[in-house]
């Protein structure tokens, strides 16, 4: 049973004055914490990537006591290195007509118009300097010939604005951001904390001081008391089991803060990515990405005729349907990636799908190698193409690739405000981690540019702001608060009850369930009846695992069973508001697409005059009667309308 909130308990405190210059104005009259004070605040920073590893660096940096934690054995293994394709700017290199607008306007239409305007215009204005701050860290950017940095288009652009290290852009900005994280942890400033992973937030007078975590080695329940918390742990795309994230990502860290007080906001805002190697099999543990860089060359295309299972290169060129040029011309291949993956989807189950399953497309690059030379396409993507031939055994400069969508990224999070701050006073929430900036649809290279805008640009100024407060100074606390050993009194008995379930089921067989339900009822399709199912299937499963789950082990000892016992347990409540998230709007935008609000062509079809607003849930304590709180959207510089691509 949904309850809604009478009155918001959120305010999302946006400047006032006109978009271009309300970040500007924000900064000139922000509480400032001088430089003598700064080293009397500690800071806990919890994740490593892209925008947990730039916040530590930067507040260490600033001169704050940062103490970061990462579930890896190293920062360098956050999930950020696995993203591919690059990095949006509006630098306007190419000179193609970017701008600071376009790229605002772009991201939000993209986000089909379900983002809030002031912190993507922020996100758009910051780009600029994200690129020359990687680049001055020696981020090996691609060039021209002249030495400029160069670009390539991304899905809901129609310029170049994507800077990239071939296929490995993840992964070179989080060296770099790893080389400035260390630099501060060789000052002294920040203290690393790995092999941990934080199980609850401690929250005194009603404000965010300290964490609760489990040494992952030893199986130790440890606390840390700080000033103010910063989440910065990803997504939960996991929640669907078979995702393109690494298998340790997960959702505890912010489902243990929503359980606290913060609100979740858009839950059901699932991004579903179009261009993976499709499944293999039962026993697959991950889906692969192939990077969208590769729809700038590459041609999707299918078969016309329904059920043919010749090889691509006996399919004749008037017998392929190319079809993402034919529906959408002016955008091509490059379409938005809610819009591609609905698209073949739509080819698949209509019987056009190519390989043994039926359930994939071709991406076929034979034009870019005639029309470029098999050398050009290497030094572009080589390694996207060794990494593809490693796992299928097909050669992408022989054979098309077969593609296939997969659930790839959230955009939904704990709610925050312009500051980043949660509705816990003390808890700011970056990246992938809250809702902010991305709507119903993320835009292909637009995660990097919020991580790393979030971490290096926004929070070194409004976690000042809220550290300048006179009353965090003077409300100093300790690990031996009361608060502190009720939270962790409350870790050890969930821990110890989940390492003596003794029933006769693993804990990836209850995750391979819930995907499986999550996958089939809050994927790309959802509709009223199967919203209704999977809520009611959830729950009857979610029983079922805490009565007749094994953990075994111990919880004084390294457990990779108890960890993902624990968050495992935390999807089977997160997917029920999923669904719940999905089942209460009832209207299709972006990623969100319910089958019975769609326009003749099959596109998403928005409710602007009943649903133009941010659904954010509050616990209830139980997790099948969330409460919620809507914050409403409004649109003063962007046009509301019918997303079109053609």
């Amino acid at each position: 049973m949904i309850k809604i909130a009478e009155e918001p308990m959120m305010n999302a405190q946006i400047p006032d004055g006109p978009i271009e210059s309300k970040w500007a104005n924000h900064k000139s009259n922000i509480k400032l914490v001088s430089p003598a004070n700064k080293r009397k605040y500690t800071v806990i920073v919890v994740g490593t990537g892209l925008a947990g590893g730039a916040a530590a660096a930067s507040l260490g940096e600033l001169g704050y006591n940062v103490l970061n934690f990462c579930i890896q054995d190293t920062p360098r293994r956050a999930h950020s290195v696995a993203a591919q394709g690059g990095i949006n700017a509006a630098k306007n290199y190419q000179n193609d007509g970017d701008s600071v607008w376009r790229l605002f306007y772009d991201t939000v239409k993209g986000g089909d118009f379900r983002a809030r305007e002031a912190n993507v215009y922020r996100l758009a204005e910051l780009s600029a300097n994200i690129i020359d701050q990687c680049a001055a860290q020696g981020v090996p950017f691609a060039r021209e010939y002249g030495g400029t940095l160069a670009n390539r288009s991304f899905g809901g652009a129609q310029v170049s604005r994507t800077f990239y290290a071939r296929g490995q852009t993840g992964q070179q900005l989080l060296l770099g951001c790893y080389s400035s994280l260390m630099r501060q942890v060789d000052a002294g400033t920040v203290k690393l904390f790995p092999r941990r992973e934080m199980l609850d937030l401690v929250v005194i007078d009603g404000r965010a001081r300290g964490i609760v975590c489990r040494n992952l080695i030893s199986g130790a329940i440890e606390s840390y008391a700080a000033d103010a918390v910063v989440l910065a742990t990803g997504g939960y795309a996991t929640a669907f089991f078979l995702s393109t994230n690494a298998v340790n990502s997960n959702a505890t860290a912010i489902w243990r803060c929503h359980k606290k007080g913060a609100l979740f906001a858009n839950p059901c805002y699932t991004q579903i990515h179009p261009t993976c190697i499709p499944l293999a099999g039962e026993s697959q543990s991950k889906l692969t990405l192939m990077s969208e860089s590769l729809r700038n060359d590459g041609r999707v295309w299918v078969p016309k005729a329904k059920g043919d299972k010749r090889p691509p290169s006996q399919i004749p060129e008037n017998e392929r349907d190319y079809y993402l040029e034919r529906i959408y011309p002016a955008f091509g291949n490059l379409v938005p990636r809610d819009i591609a993956s609905r698209a073949a989807k739509r080819m698949c189950d209509s019987g056009h799908g190519v390989g043994n399953t039926g359930y994939a497309v071709y991406l076929d690059f034979a034009d870019a190698i005639k029309r470029l030379g098999v050398d050009t396409v290497r030094d572009r993507y080589g390694n996207l193409f060794d990494m593809y031939d490693e796992i299928t055994g097909e050669s992408p400069y022989q054979l098309p690739m077969r593609i296939y969508p997969a659930p790839h990224y959230t955009m939904g999070g704990l709610w925050v405000d312009y500051n980043l701050m949660s509705t816990i006073p003390g808890l700011h929430v970056l990246g992938e981690a809250n809702f902010s900036d991305h709507g119903a649809n993320r835009l292909g290279a637009s995660a990097l540019m919020q991580g790393l805008a979030d971490g290096y640009f926004v929070i070194p100024y409004t976690l000042g702001h809220y550290l300048a407060d006179s009353k965090v100074l003077s409300a100093k606390v300790t690990t031996d608060h009361p608060a502190f050993k009720e939270a962790v009194s409350a870790v050890t008995e969930q821990t110890r009850r989940l390492v003596g379930a003794s029933g006769k089921h693993t804990v990836r067989e209850y995750h391979w369930k819930l995907g499986r339900i999550l996958w089939d009822h809050v994927g790309m399709g959802r509709n009223a009846k199967g919203l209704e199912q999977a809520m009611s299937d959830i729950r009857a499963l979610r029983d079922e695992f805490w009565k007749d789950v094994h953990v075994g082990g111990s919880d004084q000892d390294f457990n990779k069973n108890l960890e993902f016992a624990g968050r495992v347990a935390d999807f089977m409540e997160l997917g029920e508001l999923m669904a719940q998230d999905a089942w209460h709007r009832n209207e299709s935008c972006g990623g969100h697409f319910r089958e019975e609000y769609q326009t003749p062509e099959g596109e998403a079809k928005r409710d602007d005059q009943n649903f133009c607003y941010v659904g954010a849930w509050q616990w209830s304590g139980n997790p099948s009667e969330p409460v919620l709180h809507k914050e409403e959207l409004e649109f003063d510089y962007v046009h509301l309308a019918q997303r079109s691509y053609k």
